[in-house]
């Protein structure tokens, strides 16, 4: 099936979750990385039993903090 990763269209098997599109794009930090499927966030402990569909765009976030 074809699904969009950070705007780079990509194939995948069928039956994708999340935690596995986690680890084949060797995602940094996975533990702090926060995803959203077609602009709607996923929760961390969801990725393993959210199944990817046909058309997808998945975001990896990674959020911030700092100043001074």
């Amino acid at each position: 099936m074809n699904i969009t990763v950070a705007g780079v269209k990509k194939e995948v098997a069928d039956g994708l979750t999340v935690t596995a599109l986690i680890e084949q794009e060797k995602v940094e930090t996975p533990q702090y990385v926060t995803v959203s499927i077609n602009e709607e966030f996923v929760e961390s402990g969801a990725f393993e039993s959210t199944v990817l569909k046909e058309g997808d765009e998945v975001e990896f976030l990674y959020f911030m903090g700092g100043g001074r």
